[in-house]
């Protein structure tokens, strides 16, 4: 969420400010069962998805090697869109699924290594977020690399199903696993580079947000409220991450205008930096930001309200 984005707590929203302070025990990390996380975390991320899909191709646009224009500028916006739907919702739900069945692990492992007093929420979270990650883009980046190709509007690339053949096709090496999989698992290694620092600044910023605003007004904060605070988190991983989010897209991509291929982040940085000038490594920081801002309102805001009323449903 981006992919980028841009979670969590309680039947109305997250635990309560009584129940996680900055001194709270660590065991008292909310519980979510792992379906009903499964289920809310994959209706948030194809909602967020199909309602930003225009932006998330602007800015893939933005960041090719082709250029803007020739990438396919402002015309078919919604080229991929399938690819993203059929995607969004596996990754969401893995994300969530796992993050949320982690998060008391990790709390209840600190607390029987660290002692109460020196456990970090926000350590929990990081690594909850962490492994989550690395679960949800074994879905994620298969997407973007079918989803890259057709909103840059690549050779061979004129449907869903011949993207699809045409990335599998691609069996160079360069990729997790291409003897099997082709190019669909490019750039796996460093998407998971880019989405675990930005779990790294997104989830314990988001969490203690929440926290914070809960202590303020005496009671749990609302799915609205959760909603801006998962907007403003995601917004500011959002921009520190730019950088290997356009080396995830010219990796994903495979090669550069003039068709010379990619071989690894180093070599992108490194063609990056001498052919084009440091300035590319933020291009699309604009729509990435505000993406990932709105988009973490809508992710955050619609996973809370699905979650609450699973919660909630009558069993």
């Amino acid at each position: 969420m981006h992919h980028n984005i841009i979670i969590s707590h309680s039947p109305t929203i997250y635990v309560s400010p009584l129940e996680e302070d900055s001194t709270m025990a660590p065991d008292k990390e909310r519980h979510t069962p792992f379906l009903t996380s499964l289920i809310a975390g994959g209706m948030a991320g194809t909602t967020v998805d199909l309602a930003l899909f225009p932006i998330d191709t602007l800015k893939t646009r933005l960041q090719s090697p082709q250029g803007f224009v020739a990438a396919g500028g402002f015309r078919g916006v919604y080229r991929g869109i399938m690819a993203a739907a059929a995607g969004s919702s596996p990754g969401a739900a893995l994300f969530f699924g796992t993050y949320e069945t982690m998060k008391p692990v990790i709390a209840n492992l600190q607390s029987t290594y660290r002692g109460e007093e020196a456990s970090s929420p926000a350590l929990t979270h990081m690594i909850s977020a962490s492994i989550g990650e690395a679960a949800a883009c074994l879905v994620r980046v298969p997407t973007e690399v079918v989803k890259s190709k057709m909103q840059t509007n690549a050779a061979g690339a004129s449907s869903l199903s011949a993207t699809f053949k045409l990335v599998v096709s691609e069996k160079d090496g360069r990729a997790f696993g291409s003897q099997v999989f082709g190019g669909l698992y490019r750039g796996y290694g460093i998407t998971l580079m880019r989405e675990v620092p930005f779990a790294f600044i997104q989830f314990p910023l988001y969490e203690r947000l929440k926290v914070e605003w809960a202590k303020i007004q005496g009671f749990e904060t609302s799915p609205l409220q959760a909603a801006t605070c998962g907007s403003f988190s995601g917004g500011i991983a959002a921009a520190f991450t730019t950088p290997l989010d356009v080396v995830k897209t010219r990796l994903m991509l495979g090669s550069d205008k003039n068709g010379v291929k990619y071989h690894g982040a180093n070599d992108v940085i490194g063609r990056i930096l001498k052919e084009e000038g440091t300035p590319v490594l933020l291009s699309g920081i604009q729509p990435r930001v505000m993406w990932i801002s709105i988009g973490g309102f809508v992710f955050f805001g619609a996973y809370e309200s699905y979650r609450s009323l699973l919660m909630n449903f009558p069993r």
